[in-house]
């Protein structure tokens, strides 16, 4: 059955068409991954769906009496003192308002000399509608959703507006799950879930009994739920009968084959309008009307002609890591740490290894001590027991979560002067390989998106030697053609990376050691991050 359909549908907001005649269709049980660029019109894609924003042009349709529920990127404002209970259970608010009718009808008869069987056949018809729409499911539905989002009881008494902003996003993914729409729409749900709750919500979506629409940049996300992938692109789309996976295999095919269609075409259309000059010629020397008409004709064709446009590629950053004082082999030595932080134990009696070369990724669950042991390895936070032995020669790079720069009023160019010695022009063409280019150069680092900060932040560490990199979820906020060239630059890289991130598609390319902090200990598996999630499954199994 049709869910949802995009018919030559625009959308405009004054600078630029976001949406260009953007058409595509969903059936029902779909779980369509919308992907594209920063700015590409994914989240108004959904907006419009909620009826939020509406398209200037073209027709949108949406199934008769579907329900529509929406996780919008941002957080939910909401004015009352109300807790996270009363915030999940606003997702019900019609069957809780049956339930309501029910008890009030339960007391009336309780106390009433009035005719019960009047209220009896009214409670009757209410009691009906509420087990039509599931309502004797409610509770259980409601604690294995708060369970799957690692929402506690005590965090249910919490007043929504003391909540921080990661919390209030996994408070409003439990509340719009537990409306169960017919249409799920879901803009970076994983924002601020660890891999577990991840994990807990790709089962969930994929045994969904409804349609649903999710906008994310976690790729392993994407392969894990998505039945369709839709990539927006210069305001239309492309569809994918698959996940991301099958989207890139299919991707390059298309771009292989457009780019054949182009050349193919080029060459036909250098022919005509060689043909058209050379009949030309002859007309001018013969002084004979037959040859201008028959250039005419070729003319008319050529302009008639439906050019196809040359495929556009993003590409990987050009660069080579340069490591010209290598470090020795020992790089980074635990040994029995203890940390405490106030009245918690984060590790106890912790050792580890760090081998030059190593790309190591730090897993664990929120608060298990992933970012404070990279601290501590930077030497910001002062172990209570035990040592970290820093090898010979080791210079250490560090991107931190949230990059900022001292003076955010300074260019791009002045921030990258301040490692980069050279002229202007040899710091520019450095810049251009990061894909800053031009007057781009100039722009202020204050109005940078997340990966061109950690673009910039890659830019400058180049510049300084370093032979071991630090990153703490280097691909936090940054869409999915930046991560991919983030991965290919580090790939390439010679030195020693240690990285903390959610991405798990991220470790996959990148990773060849998982390091997990458990339970107070470290625990070493070689690997990426699919090698350490078959092995801690075996083990359990």
């Amino acid at each position: 059955m049709l869910e949802i359909g995009f018919n030559n549908v625009k959308k405009n907001f004054g600078y630029k068409d976001i949406l260009n005649g953007l058409s595509f269709e969903v059936i029902s049980g779909d779980r369509l991954a919308i992907i594209g660029k920063n700015g590409s019109g994914k989240t108004t894609i959904l907006n419009i769906l909620a009826n939020i924003e509406t398209a200037d042009s073209g027709l949108v349709t949406i199934r008769n009496n579907a329900t529509v529920g929406y996780l919008k990127q941002t957080e939910e404002i909401i004015e009352d003192e109300v807790n996270v209970n009363d915030v999940i259970k606003t997702g019900q608010k019609e069957l809780m308002n049956l339930e309501k009718k029910m008890l009030d009808i339960a007391k009336e008869m309780e106390n009433s000399n009035c005719e019960i069987s009047k209220l009896l056949k009214q409670y009757e018809r209410i009691q009906n509608e509420y087990i039509a729409g599931g309502g004797y499911e409610l509770e259980e539905s409601f604690n294995k959703i708060c369970t799957g989002c690692k929402i506690s009881k005590e965090m249910l008494e919490k007043s929504y507006n003391m909540l921080s902003g990661g919390e209030k996003t996994i408070v409003n993914i439990a509340r719009v799950l537990y409306s169960k729409p017919d249409i799920l729409l879901l803009d970076e749900p994983t924002n601020h879930l660890d891999v577990q709750a991840t994990e807990w919500l790709e089962g969930f979506i994929k045994k969904y009994n409804g349609t649903v629409i999710i906008i994310s940049h976690d790729r392993y996300f994407i392969d894990k739920v998505a039945t369709k992938t839709l990539l927006i692109e210069n305001g239309v789309g492309e569809l994918y009968y698959g996940n991301y996976s099958y989207f890139l295999k299919e991707d390059e095919k298309r771009v292989m084959s457009q780019f054949e269609n182009y050349k193919n075409q080029q060459k036909q259309i250098k022919a005509m309008e060689e043909s058209i000059k050379k009949l030309r010629e002859f007309g001018t020397r013969a002084g004979n009307e037959m040859f201008f008409k028959r250039a005419f004709s070729i003319q008319k064709r050529l302009e008639k002609l439906d050019v196809t446009q040359r495929p556009i590629t993003e590409k990987a950053i050009p660069l080579n890591f340069e490591i010209k004082n290598r470090s020795g082999k020992n790089v980074i030595g635990i040994k029995d740490l203890e940390i405490v932080l106030g009245n918690r134990v984060l590790l106890n009696n912790a050792n580890m290894n760090i081998y030059y070369g190593d790309k190591v990724c730090l897993l664990g669950k929120n608060g298990s001590g992933k970012s404070t042991l990279i601290k501590t390895i930077l030497g910001e936070i002062k172990p209570n027991i035990g040592e970290i032995i820093i090898g010979s020669n080791v210079n250490i790079g560090y991107i931190p979560q949230k990059i900022s720069f001292e003076n955010e009023q300074n260019t791009i160019l002045s921030i990258f002067g301040e490692y980069c010695k050279g002229t202007e022009t040899q710091k520019r063409s450095k810049l251009a390989r990061f894909m800053f280019n031009g007057e781009n150069v100039f722009k202020k680092v204050g109005n940078l998106s997340g990966g061109e900060r950690v673009k910039l932040k890659l830019a400058c560490l180049m510049e300084q030697d370093v032979n071991c990199i630090v990153l703490d979820e280097p691909t936090n906020h940054i869409d999915i053609n930046t991560r991919e060239t983030l991965e290919d630059t580090l790939k390439e890289y010679k030195g020693t990376i240690i990285f903390v991130t959610h991405d798990r598609y991220f470790a996959n390319k990148l990773a060849g050691k998982i390091i997990e902090i458990n339970n107070k200990k470290i625990y070493e598996f070689m690997g990426n991050y699919d090698d350490y999630k078959n092995k801690i499954i075996y083990e359990v199994t």
